[in-house]
């Protein structure tokens, strides 16, 4: 086997193919959701805190400048202690924010500045000395930590805001790419139905047609199936023994029709010589000699016969009919065949019966070859029906085909289920008759080449009472 052009290869391919788009469209969807998760968490476990934090920082130094009034007016230590509780709560909420910068988290740089303005900022809240000189801090840097805290809070609502767009845009290239790699997957699936079509089930067809031929003792025609792979040896394999076979038939057929031709010369000799010695040209011939020589001439008539058999089956193989068709009137031509077999048929005392419809048109066909395949199926039925039984003719016409119908019922023994594929086979004949009755199993085979050359078909079936039903079809039309 070809591994670089063989089936099993294109079929790896294939499902390389299907594995790395889905591995692929895995791999995007990862990274997609990863990066979805990164942000999500980003905003949920910072931005949202920065922002309670800002607020309650924004919170702290209103109650700062709040309190600092009041013990500035009041004198009053709970209003000193609140301001400390709220300041230190600054203080925490700044280095909060600050712990929370990393590389994914920009915080604003208001915060940035609001720490070196309070790192600048010296002031003693715990000193006890009075104030009445001024503010622990002035009022004008509290209302300067405000604005940054304010502009920060602005910022970090912004930083929010663009990380919902980016989460908002990773969902959006998520569901992308899933499409992608759901329509990568069908058009790689298609083109694998397509290879599947082309590369294997076209040449399987061929190859099919090609073995069928054969079946119908046809030696087929070279296939032209030009893949590399094991399709393609297989045709090669098949071309070789079709080429043989045609080789072997036209050998034989050669060989039939000169040894029929040699043989039949002499035979026609010595036939017309037992003639002459049985009519008394020679001299007187007492009963028993005349009855030996009337045995002669049957033998040698049987013989004859076989011959011609023989060399119209090599004739019918080498050449194409040359069918002269003529209007054909169905009743006197089927009556008088079966006229003829009367002294055959009361030989073994059996019923001939012919049903022919009373306005059945002509048909269009060989009268002489015609006549050889109602013969030929009439001296069958004959030949292989019982004694005291029937054989039936039933003629009739399918008006939706527009088809001939002509079916020959006997009593026989029937054909065997294997056997149907084989009996129109040239010299097949039956394994449950073959020891009961002479032949040469060209008849069949005659009737289905004539048959066919009318552009009709040939069958055989079995009959649920016994015995076969023998039928032709051939087109109305001419």
């Amino acid at each position: 086997m070809n591994l670089k052009k063989g089936i099993t290869t294109k079929f790896l391919i294939w499902f390389l193919s299907f594995f790395l788009i889905y591995f692929g469209t895995v791999l995007v969807l990862y990274f997609n959701v990863h990066q979805m998760m990164s942000i999500s968490e980003t905003i949920t476990g910072r931005y949202d805190k920065i922002s309670q934090i800002a607020r309650q920082m924004f919170e702290n130094l209103l109650a700062m400048e709040e309190n600092e009034k009041k013990y500035l007016l009041l004198k009053n230590d709970q209003y000193r202690s609140q301001f400390i509780q709220a300041f230190d709560q600054l203080q925490q909420g700044l280095a909060e924010v600050m712990a929370l910068q990393s590389p994914n988290v920009t915080v604003s740089s208001r915060w940035q500045e609001l720490a070196e303005r309070y790192q600048r900022l010296e002031i003693s809240i715990e000193s006890s000395a009075d104030i009445a000189n001024g503010l622990w801090i002035p009022e004008e840097e509290l209302d300067t930590w405000r604005n940054y805290v304010a502009q920060a809070r602005t910022e970090n609502e912004k930083a929010i805001e663009l990380a919902n767009r980016d989460l908002n845009r990773r969902g959006v290239l998520t569901v992308r790419a899933s499409m992608v790699g759901l329509g990568l997957s069908v058009l790689v699936g298609l083109a694998g139905i397509f290879f599947v079509a082309y590369s294997m089930i076209r040449p399987l067809g061929k190859l099919i047609q090609g073995i069928r031929s054969i079946s119908h003792e046809r030696p087929g025609k070279p296939i032209a199936v030009n893949s590399q792979d094991e399709f393609g040896q297989l045709a090669v394999a098949y071309n070789a023994m079709s080429f043989r076979l045609r080789e072997e038939q036209a050998m034989r057929t050669d060989f039939i029709s000169m040894l029929s031709h040699e043989i039949r010369t002499p035979l026609t000799s010595i036939r017309e010589s037992v003639s002459l010695i049985g009519e008394g040209i020679m001299g007187d011939v007492n009963p028993m000699q005349k009855k030996f020589l009337h045995i002669a001439d049957a033998e040698i008539g049987r013989v004859c016969t076989l011959l011609n058999r023989m060399m119209q089956v090599s004739y019918l193989e080498s050449v194409v009919l040359d069918l002269h068709k003529q209007p054909l009137a169905i009743t006197p031509f089927m009556t008088g065949i079966f006229d003829s077999f009367h002294p055959m048929a009361r030989e073994k005392n059996i019923r001939l019966d012919i049903h022919i419809p009373e306005k059945i048109p002509d048909i269009y066909a060989d009268e002489k070859y015609l006549r050889q395949v109602v013969f030929n199926l009439v001296e069958n039925a004959i030949k292989f029906s019982p004694k005291d039984s029937t054989v039936q003719c039933k003629i009739r016409r399918d008006p939706e085909e527009d088809t001939f119908i002509c079916e020959i019922l006997d009593t026989g023994p029937g054909i065997l289920i294997e056997e149907k594929s084989l009996i129109f086979n040239r010299y097949y004949r039956g394994k449950n008759i073959r020891e009961q009755t002479d032949g040469t199993g060209l008849g069949l085979s005659i009737a289905k080449y004539i048959v066919e050359a009318h552009g009709g078909t040939i069958e055989v079936s079995n009959l649920q009472q016994g015995g076969a039903c023998f039928s032709f079809f051939i087109p109305f039309a001419r």
